[in-house]
């Protein structure tokens, strides 16, 4: 069943108005026509079985539905992740954003730290995170989450590091010395708010991790190996999802 996200305000009386893209995609692209099943999902966490009733508007890829059940979603994460990630070259912040939220991040950040090679001007910056939204979007859809994660604005290093420090655990991922093992800072996690981050290529220098230190945050070992960025996050979700979901069993999902 295809499945589209709504805002709340789009849900009235029983109906679901689907408008914009998705309205011209379930029209023209897929030509779907009354009667044919349709999934929406309020991006908060709650999905609706719908039938389309009609299409209105000037072109008439306004999609009516009317829902026929409601639920709260079964796919969301019990803990809320976020991803904060040290801008990678070239197009690796796609790939990083599209299995972040696969593996069930609720928000991912670009971090400007000293080794990063590109620094993108506001122009730029603006239609990364555009870019970057979409990907998080198509990728929700493809994985059938329960809301659209966020793609937050560009965060300095030492921004970064306090707005971790607000969550419930949090490490920066580090392939130097005094670092714990990942296994030991989340072992026993369950729910509440996750934040990590992610270096770029070079990842970070040794004044970023002693700066992480005196704010008390931890610096997180990923074992012997050294992984690249653009695998290093996925490799964090992972562990979270098996320690917060799927480890203990079945009787744990």
């Amino acid at each position: 069943m295809q499945k589209f996200f709504v805002r709340a305000c789009d849900i009235e009386n029983g109906l679901v108005t689907v408008k914009g893209s998705d309205g011209r995609h379930i029209s023209r692209s897929l030509r779907m026509a009354k009667g044919d099943p349709v999934t929406v999902c309020d991006m908060q966490r709650r999905e609706y079985d719908c039938v389309i009733e009609d299409f209105t508007g000037q072109d008439k890829t306004d999609v009516v539905l009317r829902i026929i059940a409601e639920r709260d979603t079964d796919t969301e994460p019990p803990c809320s992740v976020t991803v904060y990630q040290a801008l990678p070259k070239s197009d690796k912040m796609d790939i990083i954003v599209q299995k972040a939220v696969e593996l069930g991040a609720a928000r991912v950040v670009p971090v400007i730290t000293e080794r990063i090679v590109s620094r993108p001007d506001e122009r730029s910056a603006d239609k990364k995170l555009e870019r970057w939204h979409r990907i998080a979007k198509e990728a929700a859809v493809q994985c059938g989450r329960g809301l659209v994660p966020e793609i937050g604005g560009f965060a300095q290093f030492g921004e970064a590091l306090d707005r971790m420090s607000e969550a419930d655990v949090f490490f920066l991922c580090y392939e130097g010395e005094n670092v714990r093992p990942l296994p030991e800072l989340i072992s026993g996690v369950k729910g509440g708010n996750i934040a990590f981050m992610i270096g770029a290529e070079g990842g970070f220098s040794s004044a970023e991790a002693d700066a992480a230190a005196e704010r008390g945050i931890p610096l997180a070992g990923l074992g012997k190996r050294i992984l690249r960025c653009e695998t290093a996050s996925g490799f964090v979700l992972s562990c979270l999802a098996y320690e917060t979901e799927l480890r203990g069993g079945p009787e744990s999902r």
